[in-house]
């Protein structure tokens, strides 16, 4: 009998350590249960709170600086976008930095802006004196002939449809138009407010500063 106890209370300890190794419930001896072995992942609202926020930087003061010497003063304070534009609304390309200086900024200086933001410079050549108010292009054209008395002659070819035939002339001394943003419109065919449907343009022009005859 008592051989036959001891096999019994064997049976009994073996299938009740199969029973708890089966069961992800089971205890450990401490009475805890046990460990799952999962690691806990973040949730997607915790990566979120834990993102850095954006740098800023303070804008400097850039107006009368020299073009070059602004951007400079730009990428030192952090930004690294830059652009600029001519105040004057004549559609130049400010190729040679150094000889255009600045006249307005589209952030004002002391302003605190991410440094990802872009920084876009209204200029002039060293020569030139800045206007009041940055001069805009003319808007592209549409179904009408625009007035650009008084534009450029490169940014008013540039409002027309790309397609446009263009013929542009000195109106006083029969010179060749080559550097376009050097001339401003005197007259324009078809006029102001006139149907534009595919039609030449001409405009007769004179070198800014000069008078239109």
């Amino acid at each position: 009998m008592r051989i036959r106890t001891i096999a019994v209370t064997t049976a009994v300890i073996i299938s009740t350590a199969a029973l708890s190794a089966c069961d992800p419930k089971a205890t450990t001896p401490a009475g805890n249960p046990a460990p799952s072995g999962a690691a806990s992942v973040p949730s997607a609202s915790a990566k979120s709170s834990a993102a850095a926020p954006a740098k800023t930087a303070t804008v400097p003061a850039f107006i009368g600086m020299g073009l070059q010497s602004a951007q400079d003063a730009a990428q030192a304070a952090g930004f690294a976008g830059l652009t600029s534009h001519d105040a004057l609304g004549r559609a130049r390309h400010q190729i040679l930095d150094r000889d255009w200086q600045v006249c307005s900024q589209n952030y004002a200086a002391g302003k605190s802006i991410p440094v990802d933001t872009t920084l876009d410079f209204g200029a002039v050549k060293l020569e030139e004196k800045c206007p009041g108010t940055d001069q805009a292009p003319p808007k592209e054209a549409g179904a009408t002939m625009p007035d650009f008395v008084g534009k450029s002659v490169k940014a008013a070819h540039a409002a027309l449809p790309a397609n446009t035939s263009v013929d542009s002339k000195d109106a006083s001394q029969g010179r060749v138009i080559i550097i376009e943003s050097n001339w401003q419109v005197c007259t324009q065919t078809p006029a102001a407010g006139a149907a534009l449907n595919g039609q030449p343009v001409t405009f007769t022009a004179v070198k800014f500063g000069e008078s239109c005859p």
